[in-house]
């Protein structure tokens, strides 16, 4: 897998952090700042830890999964790109605080399930995990501060949410069906 898919992979998973700070922003009547870095932070953190744990599961059962790397790789970020496209449709007018640190643990931990199932996919290709995890965790942090400064310039629209997930969800199967024609092809 080439830095430029990692590259891509990396965004499609910041879109979930994106798409809830947005929320943030539309509901952070003040301290916007602090906001902005502590959504970043734990998003950030939580994605690259995730990656982290998927590529050590993945790791240990590689000799079990390598003849159907291609086919679990397509299958699980085609997975998670329906799965993102699928909650772009849901209400986006529900607003979210983080002032409670049990509220922000549980948004980080759900924004990040994704990140979990690549990291299993990393572990199939030759990818160097800490480049992705490095790359992962920085785009979730600056994409979750952007999305903080951004939902609280456009307080007035919700439908940038649903827009961002769409796009990060169709990124993801295309590099799904990248990889399978890869090795078809290869």
């Amino acid at each position: 897998m080439n830095l430029y898919s990692i590259l891509l992979i990396a965004l499609s998973l910041s879109m979930d952090a994106f798409a809830i700070s947005i929320s943030l922003g539309l509901t952070c009547h003040h301290k916007q700042d602090y906001t902005a870095i502590k959504a970043g932070l734990s998003f950030g953190i939580f994605q690259s830890g995730m990656a982290i744990l998927g590529w050590s599961l993945g790791s240990s059962l590689k000799h079990i999964i390598n003849p159907i790397d291609h086919w679990i790789a397509f299958l699980l970020l085609t997975a998670i790109g329906v799965n993102f496209i699928k909650e772009s449709n849901k209400n986006s007018s529900k607003y979210i605080s983080i002032d409670s640190l049990k509220i922000l643990v549980t948004l980080s931990i759900a924004t990040s399930i994704d990140a979990l199932a690549t990291g299993v996919t990393f572990s199939l290709f030759d990818v160097n995990i800490f480049v992705a995890v490095a790359l992962i965790g920085q785009i979730t942090y600056f994409a979750s501060i952007l999305g903080v400064f951004i939902g609280k310039g456009l307080s007035h629209q919700t439908k940038l949410q649903s827009y961002v997930n769409i796009i990060g969800g169709l990124i993801l199967i295309i590099i799904g069906f990248k990889i399978l024609i890869t090795h078809f092809f290869h």
